[in-house]
This record gives structure tokens, sequence and C-alpha cells, in this order.
């Protein structure tokens, strides 16, 4: 037993020794200008390792520097740099007859450059390009009916081609990925890049993940897998895979302009098939927090997007296939064409919804820079519209038309105000406003939204024309008109005295007149979409009431009828009185 203990004892520390004195007795750097090599045919690219050391302990090599050159026609700078690189072999092999069989690349720390030139092509679509070629050139052609043979093995290429590339298990850790355009100063850094891939081979199809923090916070992560690389352009190599973006904040990526007030919390899920050069991507977007136009806010509600699209890698364009945004239960469908240049995207996409909840789209107004009066809220009613969706992400313009049926605005006050018109009308529209009819045709830019043939038929009221705009500071300027029910003007005290002096001036036809609409009055809204102000143009109230009478007038027997053509006349005379009645401009409200 003493014996054997002895052996035992005597055979660990050999094995010690072995393991200690043989990393100096195998010059590993014998090995770099192989590695180099095989390297440089697999990629298509220079590559460069620095001084390599042994650890048979961990049954792997390990270099201090690594180094892939770009393509000269992007940059003279390095594609992708790193802080050390490991490679694990066979270590009976290495140590028995100094053979190099890789089983694991280990690239730690690495900073890959990705660039994009003005015809949309890739500094990395010529990876492996080259090495792909030239290993199905090497292939012999099989005879018909026959098996094609495969490549030759690493030990024995043929033709000159370089030996096939494979690696059990290829990993990157806390990488970083800058992606930018050549010409431009933009950049976007891409931190925390892992990539693990097993069984690579530039010929055939592999497994791999990737995960990586987003520019501006959040993160996302591809797993699928991709291969055999193509070998004219790595681009459009086939990936199958399934993508999850969390938390991207769109005002910080880089890709949009901060200042065009764009943003939001995008959480992403769906699938990315790619063949032949064509990407299909299905799935779920969620946008929280959105927010248009420069002067909003952020929207409360999220909008949801079931996209469906299709897109062209050589052309870099794709087709939005009809997908369906959703904003609560409010559903509107979406389809067109989109383009991505050298920065960003341009959009060219129709909205069309009909019969939407308005409830449920209230919440999204504040991201349009519209928020409703303080302490009001749409209980109910319609909204139908058709709009285009065109321009670059960063200069979106949306225009159309929408139209809101049946709505009431709860606690909105619309007599008290038009407080300085109500003096004057007895305007009484009560606590909630009834919209029997909206429709307007609209523009919606990062500068703000412009309304335009704004039509609106309100019973408590009348009929409300005109048209105006609200800026990216969200104030407003809209000149409206009103053309009150005769309803309501007959209830006014002023106005009944305002037909009796007409009644005078006319001969008594005046206050005989039953017209079923009252005076058009002028007016502006100014101030913000929650505190608006309406500003009445008194001189202009008084032309109305003056056409509504005279207009009933000339409808029937006058028994003034020489007063009326005196009025005809000298119509700034009769409104000078019908003004002074009226007490002149009033201050706004």
């Amino acid at each position: 037993m003493g014996r054997t203990l002895k052996i035992i004892g005597i055979v660990i520390v050999v094995l010690i020794l072995l393991v200690v004195i043989a990393p100096f007795l195998i010059p590993v750097n014998h090995f770099r200008p192989q590695i180099e090599e095989q390297a440089s045919a697999a990629l298509g690219r220079k590559v460069e390792v620095g001084n390599l050391s042994l650890s048979l302990f961990s049954g792997s090599l390990g270099a201090d520097n690594l180094s892939v050159a770009d393509d000269p026609k992007f940059s003279s700078a390095p594609f992708l740099t790193a802080k050390s690189l490991n490679v694990g072999v066979e270590m009976m092999p290495l140590i028995m007859s100094k053979t190099l069989n890789v089983t694991d690349v280990v690239i730690d720390s690495p900073q890959v450059s990705l660039i994009r030139n003005a015809a949309g092509d890739w500094n990395y679509s010529t990876l492996g390009a080259s090495s792909t070629k030239a290993q199905a050139q090497a292939a012999p052609a099989a005879p018909a009916g026959q098996p094609a043979k495969p490549a030759a093995p690493a030990s024995a290429p043929a033709s000159g081609a370089p030996p096939t590339f494979t690696v059990q298990k290829l990993e990157l850790k806390n990488g970083q990925i800058i992606v930018s355009s050549v010409g431009s100063q933009k950049k976007s850094n891409y931190s925390n890049v892992d990539v693990t891939a097993s069984n690579v081979s530039l010929t055939s199809k592999f497994p791999v993940t990737v995960t990586a923090d987003l520019p501006g916070g959040g993160n996302f992560k591809v797993d699928g897998t991709v291969g055999p690389v193509n070998e004219t352009n790595s681009v459009l190599t086939p990936l199958d895979a399934k993508l999850n973006v969390n938390s991207l904040n769109l005002a910080s990526t880089g890709f949009v302009d901060p200042s065009a007030g764009l943003g939001g919390i995008l959480d992403l899920e769906g699938n990315i098939s790619s063949q032949n050069g064509s990407a299909s991507t299905k799935g779920t977007a969620k946008l929280s927090k959105a927010l248009l136009v420069a002067g909003g806010t952020a929207a409360s509600e999220p909008v949801t997007v079931n996209f469906d699209t299709k897109y062209d890698l050589v052309k870099n364009a794709g087709v939005l296939n009809p997908s369906v945004l959703k904003i609560g239960t409010a559903a509107l469908n979406l389809s067109g064409t989109y383009e991505i240049p050298t920065e960003g995207a341009v959009l060219h996409i129709k909205v069309d919804g009909q019969s939407l909840p308005a409830k449920d789209l209230q919440a999204f107004l504040p991201a349009l820079g519209v928020n409703l009066p303080k302490g009001a809220s749409l209980q109910q009613g319609t909204l139908s519209t058709n709009l285009n969706v065109n321009g670059p992400t960063d200069k979106l313009v949306t225009s159309g038309n929408v139209g809101l049926f049946g709505a009431k605005l709860a606690g909105f006050d619309l007599g008290s105000r038009l407080s300085s018109i109500s003096a004057l009308t007895g305007i009484k529209t009560g606590q909630d406003l009834t919209i029997e009819k909206l429709t307007s045709n609209v523009r919606v830019a990062p500068d703000g939204i412009q309304a335009d043939n704004f039509n609106a038929v309100m019973p408590q009221l009348g009929t409300l024309v005109g048209g105006g705009n609200i800026n990216a500071k969200n104030q407003m300027d809209f000149k409206m008109a009103a053309t009150l029910a005769q309803g309501i003007v007959a209830a006014s005290p002023v106005a009944g005295a305002a037909g009796g002096l007409l009644g005078q001036v006319l001969g008594g036809g005046a206050t005989k007149c039953k017209n079923t609409t009252g005076p058009t009055i002028p007016f502006q809204i100014q101030g913000t979409t929650s505190d608006p102000k309406f500003i009445p143009d008194v001189g202009g109230l008084a032309a109305g009431m003056l056409k509504s009478q005279l207009g009933c007038v000339a409808g029937g027997a006058a028994p003034g009828g020489q007063n009326l053509n005196n009025i005809k006349q000298n119509p700034a005379g009769a409104l000078q009185q019908l003004g002074g009645l009226l007490g002149g401009k009033k201050k706004p409200n």
C-alpha cells in the first residue's frame, strides 16, 4: 500500500510539473501565423492577434489583443478590436503532435464599428464572402444523379481554398457596437453586447443568441438560427429568429431629432424570417407615453400595433401589410410602404378608422398637443378618420380628415366661455356640450396642427365654421364664425332690444321676422386647448344681427320699405346705432 501511494504521489508531482513546464516547452506563438491565416481566410479580412499564452488548466490559448480589418471602402480603422481572445484547443494533439484543433473562441470586450454608406450597403456585408465562395468552388461537381461531394477538409484544402471554418462554440462578452453612416457625425452606441453561437460554420445553419443594451435605455434579444453565410453578401444570410425589444426610449436613440418632439417607450415582440434577400417580420409593438409633436405631453394610454412587414434587403425598402393599431378598444387599420435610407426611415402609411369610441381616444390627444379643457371629458360619441402619414420618422406629416359624431363633452360650459357673446345673445349651453357633428381637414406635423374647413353642429349653439392652428407651444389661433339658432337669439333681451331698434329703423318689419337661423358671429379662439380664450368681434356681431334682420325683411312684405332702402344706402349708420346698443368690442374672456 505504501508503495502504491508513493507511485501515485510521484505521478501527481509529474503532472503538476508537466502543467507548469509544458507551456514553456510548447512554442505557442508558433501558432499565431496559423491562427491569423485561417481567421483571415475565413472572414475575408486581415486578422491580427497579440502575444499568445497557453493554459493547460483551461485548455486554451490566450491572445492579448485582437484586430479585424474593415472593408477599405468604408474605413481604414479596424472593424473589430478586442482586449483579449481565448481559443479553446484539444490539448493532447497540441502536446503530442503540436496539432492545433480549435474547439471554442471567447472574445472579451470587443468593439465593433458598423458603417452604412449612401447606397445602403453595410461594411460587414463582405465578411466571409471570399471564404464561402472559395469553399464552394473547392467542392467538385457531382455526376448527374449523385449527391454533391463536400468541400475538402481542413487538413487537406483543395485548389488552394482556405480550410472550412468550424467552431463548437463562439462567444463575445461585454461588447460594444457603434453604428454610423458615411459622412455623418451621428452615432448610436449599443453596449453590453453578448453573442453566443454553437457549431459555427460558414457553410451551414447554426444557432445564435444576441443580447444588448439599447441607446437611450432598454435592451433587445435575438434568439434563433443563422446561415449558411451568403457567399456574396453576408447581409443576405438566411435568418430565423425571435426578436424582443424592452423599454426602448425613442427620444434617446439618436434615430430621431429630439427637437421634433417625438418620443415614447417601445416594447416589441416579433418573429423574423429572412430568405433570399427578403425579410418578413410579424409581431406586436407597444408604445407607451407616446409623444408625436413638440409641445405635446405624453399620452396616458399606450398604443399597440399588430404589424406584418416585408423588407427588401437589397433595395432597403419595405411594405407594411394590413396591420392594426389599437388605442384602448379603438382599432385603426394601417397599410403602406417605407424606405430606410442612410439614416432613419421614410414612411408612406395610410390610416383608416371608422366609428371609433371617442372616449378611448381622448387619452391619446395630449400626444398630438391637444388637451381637453380642465374638468372636461368626452363621455360619448364616435370618431372616423382617413389619414396619410408621410416623411422621415423625425419629420412626419399626417394629413387627412377627421369627424366626430354624436359626442358629449361633459363638464364644458361653452356659454360661460362665450360670456362676452352670451351677454348679447343669451346663449346658455349648460354644463355639458352636445356635438351633433364636427368635421375638419387636419395636418399634424412636428411644428403643430393645422385645421381647415372646420364645421361643427351644436344644437345648444348653432353651427360653427372656420379654421386655424395649434403651434408647437400649444398656442391656439383660430378664426371662427358661429351662426346661432334663431331660438337662442329670440330669448336674448339684448337681441330683442336690437330687434326693436331694427323694427323702429325698418318701420316695424323686423319685429315680425321668424327666421330659422340667427345672426352669424365672427370670433377668435386663442390661449391653449386646455384653457381656450374666446374673443368676439362685436362689430361683426352687430353686422350679423343686422344682416339677419335685413334678410328676414327682404323675404317678406315690410311696411318700412323706404327705411330699408335708406339702410341699404347707409349701412354704416345703422351699424353704428346697433353697435352702440351692443356695447362695443368686449375684452377677451
